[in-house]
């Protein structure tokens, strides 16, 4: 299958050099040339299926004419080797928690199959020197930083933003070492995802350097997330509620909405979705208005939201054909503050004993604000609440429990490589 760059100005390639390169060389980010529709018994099937199963079968629809089958199949299945559950949490709505993987965020599974993708290819070309930039506002630089983690001709640099991460967070991506360097920038997310960009468009990097991407701008690290609407469908399907479904999903950098809005065209049944924003409500405020508006992030408890500039923004205008009334078909979204956050998290865990993370306060509260009678809503909790142990714990006035899994990565010492927001300083760093 061939990979088009959403700027219309660059030659179509290959998906080797999709995932290789990242970004295609006019800034526009790549997208497959067809989105195949999966068989009516795919779907009638799919209650019956496990995760591994429903998500080679997608993967299959994205990677199948350039990856062996036997290789897909292996790197899905190695990917996917921890639970996924839906639970319910009150009257018709379910949270699909995310945050079972390796660093207990929903990245984890863009990350893992990246890496092994990636390594895949580098691996066909006979190539021993790859560096892989990442920006991260705080689940993307450990979810990839982990799934990379001692993977051969691989070296990977993590650019976050200084102070702006949680402490374990960044306890994720800090401790690794061995392939992993992380580097804290003194300025937003925004500063660190436009230093990545810039790496790619900049001639001498590129012919000293083999550099690719691992944010959602990566082909590999977006469409694998559109696993997660197919085993939550198989999830509903089991207990008889496909009728109406409803996803809302906490937005960022729109990597993850941009993998559910596909899997719909994939003739997954769902009927809308809700795009739930912090502060940095840019895409809210494009659904109100006609009008995009980037500018920079705003500081927020949920701060993995916390991006002015949404990359994945063309990819959705991309596949509405810049339609603003055909986007609204099927996104509609919602804002919350700081304070409404909090209230949403403390209430719901008096009310039902579910613990939200803010993040996915944000997606359960929208649903809650745009759910009708007749429809079934699932919101994506996309990492664990103690990944924000300081911030949950304030609003609840309690103590909760740190997996061993992030006890761990507590342990480690920190080593990072401290800069400003200049090009040329990051551009001599790499050299």
């Amino acid at each position: 299958m061939k990979y088009y760059s959403t700027n219309k100005q660059s030659p179509e390639v290959s998906l080797q050099e999709a995932v290789v390169k990242g970004l295609a060389p006019d800034k526009g980010l790549y997208m497959p040339e067809k989105i195949k529709v999966l068989p009516k018994s795919f779907y009638d099937n799919i209650g019956n299926m496990t995760f591994q199963e429903i998500a080679y079968s997608v993967a299959d629809a994205f990677f199948g004419e350039d990856v062996e089958a036997d290789t897909l199949k292996q790197i899905v299945y190695d990917t996917l080797n921890f639970d996924t559950p839906m639970v319910h949490v009150n009257d018709n709505i379910y949270s699909l928690e995310l945050f079972h993987g390796p660093t207990l965020a929903f990245k984890d599974v863009g990350g893992r199959f990246m890496a092994r993708l990636l390594g895949y290819f580098i691996k066909k070309q006979g190539q021993t020197d790859v560096k892989v930039l990442v920006a991260t506002s705080g689940d993307t630089g450990s979810a990839v930083a982990n799934g990379f983690l001692g993977v051969d001709g691989i070296h990977v640099y993590v650019l976050y933003p200084k102070g702006k991460v949680s402490a374990i967070q960044e306890c994720q991506f800090t401790t690794l070492g061995q392939n992993i360097t992380a580097i804290e920038v003194d300025g937003t997310f925004d500063d660190c995802q436009a230093l990545v960009k810039i790496a790619f468009l900049d001639e001498e990097l590129n012919k000293k350097l083999n550099l690719t991407s691992a944010n959602s701008i990566n082909v590999a690290r977006f469409l694998p997330q559109a696993f997660y609407y197919f085993h939550a469908y198989a999830q509903l399907a089991k207990q008889g509620k496909t009728d109406n479904v409803v996803f809302c999903v906490p937005s960022g950098n729109f990597g993850n909405i941009t993998a559910g809005l596909i899997a719909k065209r994939m003739g997954l049944p769902v009927k809308r979705f809700i795009a739930a924003n912090n502060s940095n409500d840019i895409f809210y405020e494009y659904l109100q208005t006609g009008e995009y508006n980037p500018r920079l992030s705003v500081q927020t408890i949920a701060n993995a939201m916390d991006v002015g500039d949404p990359s994945n923004f063309v990819r959705v205008l991309d596949l509405y054909d810049h339609s603003l009334e055909k986007i609204k078909t099927d996104i509609s979204g919602e804002w919350y503050n700081d304070d409404s956050i909090r209230k949403t998290l403390k209430q719901t865990y008096i009310d039902t004993g579910y613990l939200l993370d803010p993040h996915g306060a944000c997606g359960y509260q929208a649903l809650k604000d745009q759910l009708k009678p007749d429809e079934t809503g699932v919101f994506l909790e996309t990492a664990h609440p103690a990944k924000f142990l300081e911030t949950v714990e304030s609003i609840i006035g309690e103590k909760i429990a740190i997996p061993e899994k992030l006890q761990e990565f507590m342990k480690g010492e920190k080593k990072s490589i401290g800069m400003g927001k200049s090009f040329d300083e990051f551009k001599h760093l790499l050299l």
